[in-house]
């Protein structure tokens, strides 16, 4: 059974940083690209940031790049995303998904905001 439990949301203020982490279980971590989503109140789910199952090669949406990074540790089946610098628009449910598949989490919710 797939599992992906997303953590490290919060509220936090303009500017501060936070880490999320999404722990996978039920496949072969190691053999997927992983990406993170958000979805902000009345928007569109969007792929923020993406990182190969092969050489770590990472790709971020122009909305977060040089503020974000997304890293993983197949040892212990995790996708992590690094938040800095954060924005009031930055609040949204962030969401891990290994790709190409149907496999969701919950979503762990980040609300900035002073």
């Amino acid at each position: 059974q797939v599992q992906l439990v997303e953590s490290g949301g919060g509220l936090v203020q303009p500017g501060g940083s936070l880490t999320l982490s999404c722990a996978a279980s039920g496949f072969t971590f190691s053999n997927f690209a992983m990406g993170w989503y958000r979805q902000a109140p009345g928007k569109q789910r969007e792929l923020i940031a993406e990182i190969s199952a092969i050489r770590d090669i990472t790709t971020y949406d122009d909305s977060v790049n040089g503020r974000f990074t997304i890293s993983r540790d197949n040892a212990r089946n995790t996708v992590y995303l690094r938040m800095n610098s954060l924005k009031p628009e930055d609040t949204a449910v962030y969401v891990c998904h290994p790709m190409p598949t149907n496999y969701w989490g919950q979503g762990t919710q980040v609300t900035v905001s002073s």
